[in-house]
């Protein structure tokens, strides 16, 4: 996998959680039909969230390659 930023996939993590808690929180507070697709979509957005803190915490350091200086 590509390496990406760290700060870049920080703002992703915050944006995937907190978008994703405000919709269940949302989807949870009316009930009816509408509100369910809500509520599925926000725990879409925590598992998203889940995936890039994963590629966050386990990607290799970019390092300089020594050889080429």
């Amino acid at each position: 996998m590509k390496y990406v930023k760290p700060h870049k996939l920080k703002v992703l993590m915050l944006l995937f959680f907190g978008t994703g808690s405000m919709g269940i929180i949302i989807g949870l507070s009316q009930p009816s039909q509408v509100s369910f697709f809500i509520t599925f979509m926000g725990v879409i957005n925590i598992c998203l969230g889940g995936f890039v803190g994963w590629v966050f915490f386990t990607q290799e350091p970019n390092l300089r390659d020594k050889r080429k200086e």
